[in-house]
């Protein structure tokens, strides 16, 4: 929730005139009064209602009644007003609920405490949705003014606890919320009508905030971002220092009339010149992409896949901190995707953007080595493009990553982000569902003869009991037999890196295991296999441990232990 306390002011009618008038775009509905402090005072109701005026003025003057008995000892700016506005996405609150969250905010902030005869005079009144307004005159019945110092604070904590109580999105305050969360700006009504007049679907402020972001993501430094968004189209200003350091940035779109200026920080907290230096200076660790031993350049989106599927374990399990790098790097990755997309798919990943950025409302400091790894993946994709199948297992992770915030939201009562996740989730999975069914069948066309599939279903059975029926009636069966085939190929041994694929994390989650072990063993397959001579040595360890004696020459002591082919050990979904 979101409060809001206004400069203290002395027209008590006018503020109170306002509330229960039409708006000055006609946005006040259904104006009435939820709370008081007294039941029987008269309701001015709707202003187009009989009798509306007298019961105005009614209850102005009982409202100024103490304000005028104090005389010269009431305060400077007697009037206190204070709006109380759920969260964009926050469920439908009744009246007799606004009413209990103005009770605890008077409460709170010292304007009638509880229990108290001589509190302030008050009333809450509600003319739509999502918002009240409190309007109380700071005068007690004792003719002294109310010991409400500090009453934005202590109105903040007792907000933080109404979401608790009632189940509603947690916004972040204090000093976490100055450090900087990745939240959009509210868009003015003014903003709002003018995209309608336009006949656009989003306004200026958020078409120029996903521009800002799509180029943040592809970009390796300033120089870079600046010329992306030049690219795309964009108006940049940049502001320096005397001494010739950058101080900030404004960008502008070319078709909205007389250019209107937005800074970073003004299209969202983390899109400010510090947030965004900071994201591009945790790409510059090297990512392990540089070449392999054996001359090979590691595929970058088999390594974005490989940062992502890591991404679920530490939104179990790591501090909010770095859960929330993670998040912030991964809505980075899905910005960046439309451009690497086919065509046909480009609206539907740029909606799953656009829908996680409400997911990803959390704080902005990529600082940890995960987010590194999958940042300098994602810049490296920039020059390897994406054939079908690297942009199919890239998916396939994502919307593992997406259930993992999902589930990370419901368990903190996060109403707003777990419905993003769930839009985010529908985008993806029809991207997905539009990719997978092409890569998959190419790789079937080189499946295996009989014999192969047989050993490879005798694998399965012995490696992956749980789900091995499920895998062999899957559509995917074939391509999974190509791709152990292709792997057995390069020098790899595929009873191994099928365990490997298994054990890398919980199949209980997947919506098919066959395609999620195909991803996984097709990056498995691309590194570098291991030599004869490590072969040998590892068949000759299989062979000592089943005859139970150790080779000759060699002691027991000290002797590295090899884990069987086993079913892969039960773990946490994730």
């Amino acid at each position: 929730m979101i409060a809001n306390i206004v400069k203290p002011g002395n027209n008590t009618y006018g503020v109170v005139k306002y509330l229960f008038d039409k708006g000055r775009a006609n946005e006040h509905t259904n104006q009435h009064i939820v709370a008081s402090w007294d039941d029987f005072i008269p309701d001015p109701g709707p202003y187009d209602s009989p009798g509306h005026k007298q019961r105005l003025d009614q209850l102005t003057k009982a409202l100024d009644l103490r304000v005028k008995q104090a005389g010269d000892k009431a305060p400077e700016g007697h009037v206190w007003h204070c709006s109380v506005r759920a969260a964009p996405g926050d469920r439908f609150l009744t009246d007799s609920e606004w009413a209990t969250i103005a009770r605890r905010m008077v409460n709170a902030t010292g304007i009638a405490p509880t229990g108290d005869p001589d509190g302030c005079r008050w009333v809450a009144v509600r003319h739509a949705d999502d918002h009240i307004h409190i309007v109380a005159t700071k005068v007690r019945g004792d003719l002294r003014p109310p010991r409400n110092w500090n009453d934005y604070h202590r109105a903040m904590i007792e907000l933080t606890a109404v979401e608790k109580d009632f189940g509603l999105t947690q916004v972040l305050r204090g000093p976490e919320a100055a450090a900087g969360t990745p939240t959009a700006k509210r868009l003015t009504r003014a903003e709002q009508e003018k995209a309608k007049r336009q006949g656009r679907g989003v306004t200026a402020r958020e078409r120029l905030r996903h521009t800002v972001r799509a180029a943040l993501s592809h970009a390796t430094d300033l120089d870079e971002f600046f010329n992306l968004l030049s690219d795309a189209g964009i108006q940049v200003e940049t502001r320096t220092l005397p001494s010739g350091d950058l101080q900030g940035y404004k960008v502008a779109l070319p078709d909205d009339g007389p250019p209107i200026w937005y800074s970073g920080s003004s299209l969202a907290t983390d899109l400010s010149l510090p947030q965004i230096r900071q994201r591009l200076a945790a790409a510059d660790a090297p990512t392990a992409l540089a070449a392999s031993p054996a001359g090979r350049r590691p595929n970058a989106w088999h390594q974005a896949t490989a940062a992502a599927e890591r991404i679920p374990h530490h939104l179990d399990h790591a501090d909010d901190p770095a859960a929330q790098a993670h998040l912030t790097v991964f809505s980075e990755v899905l910005y960046a995707l439309p451009a690497h997309a086919p065509a046909h798919l480009r609206a539907e990943l740029h909606r799953a953007a656009l829908a996680f950025e409400h997911t990803a409302h959390t704080r902005a400091r990529a600082d940890h080595q995960h987010a590194r790894a999958l940042r300098g993946a994602l810049k490296a994709m920039r020059y390897q493009p994406a054939d079908g199948t690297g942009l199919a297992m890239l998916l396939d992770a994502a919307i593992l990553v997406v259930l993992a915030a999902q589930r990370r939201s419901a368990m903190r009562r996060h109403d707003r982000q777990v419905a993003a996740a769930r839009q985010t989730l529908i985008h993806l999975q029809a991207a997905y569902d539009q990719t997978a069914p092409t890569a998959l069948n190419a790789l079937a066309r080189h499946r295996p003869t009989g014999d192969a599939v047989r050993r490879y279903a005798r694998h399965l059975h012995d490696l992956v009991p749980t789900h091995a029926e499920q895998i062999l009636a899957q559509d995917a069966w074939p391509a999974l037999t190509a791709t152990l085939a292709a792997a057995e190929a390069a020098g790899h041994n595929p009873a191994t890196v099928l365990q490997q694929a298994a054990q890398q994390r919980s199949l209980d989650d997947a919506n098919s295991v066959s395609e999620v072990l195909v991803w996984r063993i097709q990056r498995l397959g691309t590194r570098h296999a291991p030599g004869p001579t490590a072969q040998a040595q590892a068949a000759l360890a299989r062979s000592t441990l089943r005859n139970g004696t150790p080779p000759a020459g060699r002691s027991t002591t000290g002797t590295v232990a090899v884990r069987t082919v086993s079913a892969p050990r039960p773990q946490r979904s994730r």
